[in-house]
């Protein structure tokens, strides 16, 4: 009779819907009714009398294996739900902050320097860098030869000095082909192979651009004395008398060295304006066809020589500053590729104020840095000019732009000559320590000096054959002889010898 009870018990419940199996196994009482309907059938009916309180549906709680429609009983109830929302606003609100949190860095963080902000530049005067050909004259093989000399210095900036085409007077910065390399310097494979060889070594290469006048050798200024097309006004010229041998100009304007600026061409009939020398005819920068002339493809190029771009009475004029920043848009046109900025520094003015114009503003780019001369350019060294020398450019360089020094270069006497040898290395030190770009001259490195010989032009003494050994020619060149006398203390002063006295300090 027990047996009977405890099987048609929960068999009535089952299916009175009394109690929900919730995935647990089956209680056998259902497989019997499942089985074996037959002898049901044939079971007689008994009345029994069940406690109420037995046949009360338990209370569910959560469980492993839920399915959905228990659980979502569960996720409906207030202690549920709101803390899924606090959880849901919680991620929100820290999502929001680290968003936040990242532009503030971003925004507050110091830019990442770019490759000509990096490292300091190196300048190369090719002609007196290395000969590779035996002729006493330096050129692009010699400077291929030594690039490992700048890599050992942890230079990554290489700036080389003019050699395109020219007859060489004004040390080369009279172009007669802006499109092909002087033959004392190589040849254009020659130039390839060294740029390829400066990008191998993950080095950056600035070169000098004269955009102001060419060599009076120039197929554009031969065109021009014509009267050939395009090219007639190429170049500034005026009406001017010639009588008696003697020339009257069309005004009193000089020259940088003193003398008229212009001059009379026969073949012309007129006069051209130079502001340099008279086998350096300036370029009339008026005619947009000039400016448009003018195209630059290396990774960095100097403007030199180009406050009298605008010829207007004087120099600097506001209308050049339009002429410098197209320079800067045509060098923005080959910038776009990720790692291929290209640089581009001018020279500076006598005042700091127009110097500083140099830099552009925030919204129109000229210059990245016009180069600094501050600390060549002192009449006296002492704690006090240094840092006269370095606020006078820190105070009046504009907000976010970037500064550069400069101890030495090709138109100024090196350290050594201009302030004694005992300060060769502390200048060198204040150079790679104050903020900015440190701009070097070769040989300034290992202390070079002036060359002193009644033999040489007063352009040249800071020009003498880079001294890489004590052997003959201090191993500048292999031939009996070098375009300038090599500097007497050679035997002394040489990379040899400075790369064996830092092994020994640092041993």
């Amino acid at each position: 009779m027990v047996e009977e009870v405890a099987k048609s018990l929960p068999m009535e419940l089952s299916e009175k819907g009394g109690v929900e199996n919730n995935g647990f196994v089956q209680n056998e009482a259902f497989d019997d009714k499942e089985t074996d309907t037959s002898s049901q059938e044939e079971m007689p009916k008994t009345c029994i009398v069940v406690d109420p309180a037995a046949t009360e549906e338990p209370v569910l709680k959560p469980y492993a294996g839920m399915p959905k429609e228990v659980l979502l009983k569960f996720s409906s109830q207030a202690r549920y739900r709101v803390t899924r929302e606090i959880l849901f606003w919680l991620i929100i609100a820290a999502a929001i902050v680290l968003v936040c949190a990242t532009i503030a860095i971003i925004a507050l963080s110091p830019k990442c320097l770019d490759w000509w902000q990096a490292s300091p530049i190196y300048q190369i005067y090719p002609r007196s860098f290395k000969d590779s050909n035996m002729d006493g004259n330096g050129d692009l093989k010699g400077i291929q030869e030594k690039l490992d000399h700048i890599t050992y210095l942890n230079i990554k900036t290489i700036w080389i000095t003019s050699f395109y085409k020219s007859p060489l007077k004004g040390l080369g910065y009279g172009a007669e082909d802006f499109y092909d390399i002087d033959p004392m310097f190589g040849s254009m494979n020659d130039f390839e192979n060294l740029l390829a060889a400066i990008h191998d070594r993950g080095l950056k290469v600035i070169m000098d651009l004269i955009p102001n006048h060419t060599s009076d050798k120039h197929r554009w200024f031969q065109l021009s004395r014509n009267r050939t097309g395009k090219y007639t006004d190429y170049y500034v010229w005026q009406d001017c008398t010639q009588a008696a041998g003697s020339v009257t100009p069309p005004n009193n304007w000089v020259s940088v060295f003193g003398n008229s600026s212009w001059q009379f061409d026969d073949v012309r009939k007129q006069c051209y304006f130079h502001q340099f020398g008279k086998e350096q005819p300036d370029l009339n920068f008026h005619n947009l066809a000039v400016q448009q002339e003018i195209h630059v493809r290396k990774d960095g190029t100097n403007l030199e020589t180009y406050s009298q771009l605008y010829h207007d009475y004087t120099t600097t004029q506001v209308g050049m500053h339009d002429i410098i920043r197209s320079f800067r848009q045509t060098m923005n046109q080959f910038s776009s590729e990720p790692g291929r900025y290209r640089f581009m520094g001018s020279d500076g003015d006598e005042n700091i104020e127009a110097t500083m114009i140099y830099y552009g503003t925030t919204f129109i780019q000229e210059a990245d840095f016009p180069f600094n001369f501050n600390l060549i350019n002192m009449k006296n060294l002492s704690g006090n000019s240094i840092f006269e020398a370095v606020n006078l450019w820190m105070k009046n360089m504009p907000a976010e732009k970037w500064p550069n020094w400069a101890v030495g270069s090709p138109n100024t006497a090196r350290i050594s000559s201009r302030i004694g040898k005992e300060y060769v290395n502390v200048m060198n030190m204040l150079l790679l320590t104050l903020p900015g770009t440190p701009v070097t001259y070769y040989g300034e490195e290992i202390g070079m000096e002036n060359i002193a010989s009644e033999n040489v032009s007063e352009d040249f003494p800071e020009k003498s054959p880079m001294q890489w050994d004590g052997k003959v020619n201090a191993g500048f060149t292999e031939g009996n002889s070098t375009w300038l006398p090599v500097n007497s203390d050679y035997q002394s002063v040489n990379v040899e010898v400075g790369i064996c006295i830092c092994d020994k300090l640092m041993v």
